[in-house]
Parts: structure tokens; C-alpha cells; sequence
């Protein structure tokens, strides 16, 4: 499998990345998904404290012991669960970040983590506290590099220009183009993006005609124009999810596609369509049938 730097970081990522969300609560199967994602390839790992209230870390930790150099490990913070409260509320003070790593590093099993990311981010956020926390991280030898997972541009255009972070993750696809009108930015800033939602919950997959029967609507589309539009998609190929992800990484900003998996299955059926060779005609005719839609809030 291919590899792409991360922007100037000197971290190098497999163009699959494995979202660890949607792991199953199960070491075994857990350990077998990451076997199967090694032997692939992929090296590029992405989880964070708020799964599962950190019980994803410690999957993804014991999955991956004894094999953390041949990994990239991500991980995210700021989502602060207090205990005996319901849900979680929002910290991106330094005091916490650096509060929130030392959990992070033992439920991971690592003495450090090679990309840790800024789980959100508001424009309330004091950024310069925020960005000292990580730039001490850095020093400390805790982090390698750092960035931020947000769809919020005014959030994302004051974080990478006052900071030295390598990347922006944002959900991206064939379904969902409103990233593309702030590429340029996160390229000016020397920036990657990584992108989540490869496959737009399942519906550029092959069980995607039967999903998007049971969903009101994605993104800007309404219902009616979403099961059209995925229709339409299914209509020009028979390996749409060969086509998302090729579609994804024909852009060079883009360092790493993740994919989240909860089975076995789901993975192997990601990497098959990985390999799928998808000519830049088929791209080209297949992005012209999707909207390019832009946020409709947190302009910068």
C-alpha cells in the first residue's frame, strides 16, 4: 500500500487509515481486524479519549502491542467526560490536554503518540493556550505532531495559522464536497487532511441502496434528492466503494482516507476496493454527478 507524508511532518501514512470507532468490544476480534490491517498495509491508526470513554484506546493499545514501530498512531482530545455526568463537556484549556495525554498514553500502552489531534474546537477556544499545550507536548517528547478534526473553517483557518500543526481531519466524499473550498487554505498552511467518512456511512458501499432507504437525508441533500443521487451513483459502476476512495485520494492534499470498520468483513471489502484500479476518466465522470456544496456555518 502507498504511502503519503502528513504534511512536512515526517509522519508517513498509509493512504488507507483505519478509523477505530466502530471496533467491536471484543480484543479478539479487535486483534484480528488489526492483523489483517497490518498484513495489508495499513499503518496509520486513528482513535481518541472519547470512544466508548476511552475503552477504544485500550483496544486499540492491547491490539497493537509489540507493534508499535511498525505504526502511526492518532489520537484526540477535548472532549472532557466527567464522572457522574451524562455525555461530555467541552475542554481545550491546556491544563486538561495535558491532563487528558497522560490517560490517553496508558490506555494506548505507548510512551507516546505520533499525531494527537484537537477533537473540535470553538471560536470561544483561548487557541493560544490550546496551541501551547500541544507545542509542549512536542518538546516534552509526549507527541510527535499535532493537529485538529473539525468541519468548522473559521475554527480550522485560526488554528493552522497560528500553529505549527500538520493536519485537519474532516469528513470528505463523493456525498460530502464542502471540504474542497478550504483546501487551499490547509495546502497554504503546509497542512494535510485526513479524511473521515470515506464512504459516507456505508451509502457509497455496496449496501448503500439498502441504507439509504432508511435515512432522512445526508449532508445538504434532503431524502428524495439523496436516494436519487445514491441511485444514480450505483448506477455507474459496480465497485462505488473503489470509487469513493480513489476519489478521495486523487487529491494530493489528502494524505490519508480512513475507513471505519466494525467487522472483519467491512475491512476486507475496504482494501479490495482500495486495490481496484479507478481510471481518472471514470473519476472524472462520477464527480460531475455529485453537488459540491459549501458550510453553511463557521465561515470565516
Amino acid at each position: 500500500m502507498k504511502k503519503r507524508e502528513i504534511g512536512k511532518s515526517g509522519l508517513y501514512v498509509s493512504e488507507l487509515g483505519l478509523g477505530c470507532m466502530s471496533f467491536p468490544d471484543n480484543l479478539n476480534e479487535v486483534k484480528n481486524i488489526v492483523d489483517a490491517a497490518l498484513h495489508s498495509g495499513i499503518n496509520f491508526f486513528d482513535t481518541a479519549d472519547l470512544y466508548a470513554g476511552g475503552r477504544n484506546e485500550a483496544l486499540v493499545g492491547e491490539a497493537l502491542k509489540g507493534r508499535r514501530d511498525e505504526i502511526i498512531l492518532a489520537t484526540k482530545v477535548g472532549n472532557r467526560m466527567v464522572p457522574g455526568e451524562e455525555g461530555w463537556r467541552w475542554d481545550a484549556s491546556k491544563k486538561y490536554i495535558k491532563e487528558a495525554v497522560k490517560e490517553s498514553l496508558q490506555r494506548l500502552g505507548t510512551d507516546y503518540i505520533d499525531l494527537y489531534q484537537l477533537h473540535g474546537g470553538t471560536m470561544e477556544d483561548n487557541v493560544t493556550e490550546t496551541i501551547e499545550a500541544f507545542e509542549e507536548l512536542k518538546k516534552e517528547g509526549v507527541i510527535r505532531q499535532y493537529g485538529i478534526s473539525s468541519i468548522r473553517p473559521n475554527v480550522i483557518e485560526r488554528f493552522l495559522t497560528s500553529s505549527s500543526a500538520v493536519s485537519v481531519m474532516m469528513q470528505y466524499s463523493l456525498l460530502d464536497r464542502r471540504p474542497e473550498e478550504w483546501f487551499p487554505m490547509i495546502l497554504e498552511a503546509n497542512a494535510s487532511v485526513i479524511t473521515r467518512g470515506t464512504l459516507a456511512k456505508g451509502l457509497l458501499t455496496g449496501e448503500g441502496i439498502s441504507r439509504v432507504d432508511k435515512m432522512d437525508g445526508f449532508v445538504e441533500y434532503g431524502a428524495e434528492d439523496l436516494k436519487r443521487m445514491v441511485d444514480e451513483l450505483h448506477g455507474t459502476t459496480n465497485n462505488l466503494s473503489a470509487h469513493a476512495i480513489a476519489f478521495n485520494l486523487k487529491e494530493d492534499i489528502v494524505a490519508s482516507a480512513l475507513i471505519g470498520v466494525s467487522s472483519m468483513d467491512q475491512l476486507l471489502d475496504s482494501i479490495v476496493a482500495y486495490d481496484n484500479a479507478v481510471s481518472e476518466s471514470e473519476l472524472a465522470s462520477i464527480a460531475e454527478l455529485t453537488d459540491v456544496h459549501q458550510y453553511k456555518q463557521h465561515r470565516v
